[in-house]
């Protein structure tokens, strides 16, 4: 079985109704042996904020040292995104494994009508995946209500009750005090459930639960009784500044989530971590602040204010709005989409001060017509509505419409909001195709029928693009790339109005520039996507104002560690004399950049604490200042960083990806370039075996969000340099795939680098890990060949060397004319 025909059967469970009820869910994990029956879950129910309190919930745990399942729903992209452990959505063969072990039962109980639905589905599929990876926890966000939710199957060990409002009525009861009752059904057995409900709600919870963790603000009456009390005390940057008491310990940190609501749900969590581990301040404040979750108050610019919020409802909407009035902006720009059962007008009430709303309707069947919600806008606000069928059009409109010194906010649906999201997370990846065989195989990898495969194979030997793009959208495509000469393969999956869809855009140069030509002012978002294609492709591209050492070719980065215990060269240049002179004898070998490390990362390396970093890089970097090469540090810790930029250091080498929460506000503060590395920990546990669907495809997924949390601090994409991470969380074969496709890392738009330097991969090619000098000098030579705008080595000379013939083969004349 395929993934998409695995999907496609997921997706066809959408046939069968909601219910209410765990009957369905308890016989689908019989099946499979009970997986649930192992598990320590914490469950978050909720009207309002249960997906941010299961992030945090997830990241805090993580950030103790546990290995975290997290189970959320909807999903922005990808249907897998739901399902995640570690922060790393399950594996399309993991989904084919599981589709396999349970289509002879769904199907035996479709045929009597007893069929489980898609949620419930999911949900067993969420609690064997879980099982399968031996989660220390799994955090569970609940569907709907608590009682009979296809998530309730299970004996919580942790819980919690975030906020009720009137939802769901036809199934959850009529008045805020029965849906109170109804969600409060997730209490553990033997810990009191945490919630930040108040009134009637909270009297209801008790009722049901008996001892409840109430959580609120100090500032009002209450508050003033609650077991943890939280303060929100404005906006710092695009973080939110809170503080958590609770009693005998007390948490300040930033949030990435803005908002007096998302302090509260901070609050939830901080509370459900301890019930859970043993957890301190300091990991509770780092975990907060790294939990960064898509679509919910999303920042995406400055300049007009762009804001991302899935909103769809009153109540998350008041929020919203609440936390706009932390900003200085003109006019407010509201674009707008919904589906069809919820309450649109009261909606439109809670954003009466929009001054220009256009309306839209998001690409899924259940999605309300344009006109529906611009009649409620129009009957609500004083605001100029317009409409537009498609939501990236609207969102097209309203930033025309918007001064640099407005808001544009996209909200009314998660739906919505994934379809503008998608101006800065759609891959365009460049696929390398030089042979029939090859062709097929990759038209195969975006998840065509064997039959397309083979009928498109001849036509991919061209230049490729594969993408992500809505059903609609691929159909354009498809039309428009056919018309000029050229070829689209669109991913096997039927159920288009559920998922983003792969597509393989197939053609010459010239038929490129020709579609997108005729993509310019279609609709449905296919002019910002030919912007996307033109940039992917090089077409009519202007150069960057800034020039860096790899703007006119590969770069050569010198490996400058001053640490005891580095794998190949630790403890030969502790001294800062030695380290100075080494430094020296790089740039006389022709050396770009100077990379200066404090802290060995390799395999079981020891932590070493900020201050003896700094004690060990800054003398030696204040001597490297006045060279004739580029100066930057290998750390992953901020205040490190910040001392090495403050003593003359150039760029910022994070190996751990930004895991440090200031990291990227260090490099906007500063203005300068910084490496973002895929790693999946650092130091790397050699034991951590990692399953890829495609390794190389995988990292651009997973660095697609680091690299926004970059841009979005403030830093262009030319000084955000991706890096794939060769050795870190890969075995030797899934490192030669990434140096053998490294120009598909293009397509996030950064410069890539490459640190292959006498790694362990080599031995599968006969090196010797440490001491592959001739093999190293091979991977510098094709990593430079592949378009690597960096390659970081031990071994300067040979480097310069092997970067210099690539350079000649490619241009002799301009090469000979420069030297």
């Amino acid at each position: 079985m395929e993934f998409h025909e695995a999907a496609n059967f997921l997706f066809d469970l959408r046939r069968f109704a909601l219910r209410p009820g765990t009957d369905a869910t308890r016989s689908l994990l019989g099946h499979l042996d009970d997986p649930h029956e192992s598990l320590d879950c914490v469950q978050i129910a909720g009207s309002n904020g249960k997906g941010s309190t299961a992030r945090m919930v997830e990241r805090t745990l993580r950030e103790a040292g546990l290995d975290v399942g997290l189970y959320t729903s909807p999903h922005l992209d990808d249907v897998r995104e739901r399902i995640r452990v570690n922060g790393r959505k399950i594996t399309e063969s993991s989904v084919v494994e599981f589709v396999e072990a349970v289509e002879p039962y769904v199907t035996d109980r479709a045929a009597d009508g007893t069929s489980p639905t898609l949620f419930e589905t999911l949900t067993a599929l969420a609690y064997w995946e879980f099982e399968r990876q031996s989660v220390d926890v799994a955090v569970i966000e609940v569907g709907i209500g608590g009682k009979l939710d296809a998530t309730s199957v299970v004996d919580p060990v942790a819980s919690a009750v975030t906020t009720v409002t009137l939802e769901h009525t036809g199934i959850l009861g009529d008045t805020i005090e029965e849906i109170a009752r109804d969600k409060a059904h997730v209490a553990p057995a033997d810990r009191p459930i945490v919630t930040g409900a108040t009134g009637g709600a909270l009297d209801a919870v008790r009722d049901v639960a008996g001892e409840v963790v109430t959580v609120g603000g100090a500032d009002d009456d209450a508050g003033n009784d609650c077991d943890v009390t939280v303060g929100y005390h404005g906006r710092d940057g695009l973080e939110g500044s809170v503080s958590v008491e609770g009693g005998d310990w007390t948490v300040e940190t930033k949030l990435p989530l803005l908002g007096a609501h998302q302090a509260q749900n901070a609050g939830i969590a901080a509370a459900l971590c301890r019930q859970v581990a043993d957890v301190d301040a300091a990991t509770i404040a780092r975990g907060l602040r790294n939990a960064h979750w898509p679509g919910r108050f999303e920042i995406m610019g400055e300049s007009p204010l762009v804001v991302l919020d899935g909103a769809h409802n009153p109540g998350g909407v008041a929020r919203v709005t609440e936390t706009l009035d932390e900003f200085d902006y003109d006019d407010l720009h509201v674009v707008a989409g919904a589906m069809v059962d919820k309450d649109l007008r009261a909606v439109a009430a809670e954003l009466d001060a929009a001054d220009h709303v256009v309306a839209c309707q998001p690409d899924r069947d259940r999605a309300e017509d344009e006109q529906v919600v611009a009649t409620a806008f129009e009957d609500e606000t004083d605001a100029a509505v317009e409409t537009r069928s498609d939501v990236a059009g609207a969102f097209d409109l309203a930033l025309e419409a918007a001064d640099d010194g407005d808001c544009v906010l996209v909200t009314g649906s998660l739906y919505a909001v994934a379809e503008a999201r998608q101006r800065w997370i759609r891959p365009t990846i460049p696929k390398r195709v030089d042979s029939v065989e090859a062709a097929r195989e990759t038209i195969e990898a975006t998840h065509v029928t064997d039959a397309g495969a083979w009928r498109m194979r001849g036509k991919a030997v061209h230049r490729l693009l594969k993408t992500r793009v809505q059903p609609r959208q691929a159909q354009y495509l498809k039309e428009e790339l056919l018309s000029v000469g050229g070829e689209c393969a669109i991913s096997g999956l039927n159920n288009q109005d559920e998922e983003m869809l792969d597509v393989l855009l197939m053609g010459t140069m010239a038929q490129f520039k020709r579609l997108t030509d005729k993509l310019q002012g279609q609709p449905y978002g296919l002019a910002s996507l030919a912007d996307e294609l033109r940039a992917a492709l090089d077409i009519q591209q202007t150069a960057p104002d800034r020039t860096h050492p790899w703007t006119d070719g590969t770069a050569v980065m010198g490996i400058l560690n001053i640490t005891p215990d580095s794998f190949h060269d630790g403890g030969e240049y502790n001294a800062v004399e030695d380290a100075v002179a080494r430094a020296e004898e790089m740039v006389e070998n022709g050396v770009d950049i100077v990379d200066v490390g404090g802290e060995s990362t390799r395999p079981g390396a020891d932590v070493i604490p900020a201050e003896e970093e700094i004690d060990r890089v800054v003398p030696v970097i204040e001597r490297l200042a006045d060279l004739d090469a580029a100066v930057a540090v290998d750390t992953r810790k901020a205040p490190v960083a910040r001392a090495a930029l403050d003593a003359g250091a150039d760029i910022l080498n994070d190996v751990s990806g930004l895991e440090d929460p200031e990291m990227r506000l260090v490099a906007a503060d500063y203005d300068v370039p910084v490496v973002v590395m895929h790693s999946i920990e650092t130091p790397v546990d050699p034991d951590t075996d990692i399953d890829y669907d495609d390794v190389v495809e995988d990292c651009i997924d997973q660095l697609t969000e680091r690299v926004l949390l970059a841009e979005k601090a403030g830093l262009d994409r030319d000084q955000i340099i991706v890096d794939p991470g060769l050795g870190f969380g890969k075995s030797a074969a899934e490192s030669f795939e990434l140096l053998g496709r490294i120009e598909e890392l293009r397509s996030l738009g950064c410069p890539i680098l490459v640190g292959h330097s006498h790694k362990s991969m080599f031995e599968l090619v006969g090196g010797d890990a440490g001491d592959c000098l001739d093999a190293t000098v091979a991977g510098t030579t094709l990593a430079a060949e592949r378009g690597a705008d960096i390659v970081r080595v031990h071994d300067v000379p040979e480097a310069v060397h092997a970067v210099n013939v690539v350079e000649a083969a490619d241009d002799p004349e301009a090469f000979r004319d420069e030297n």
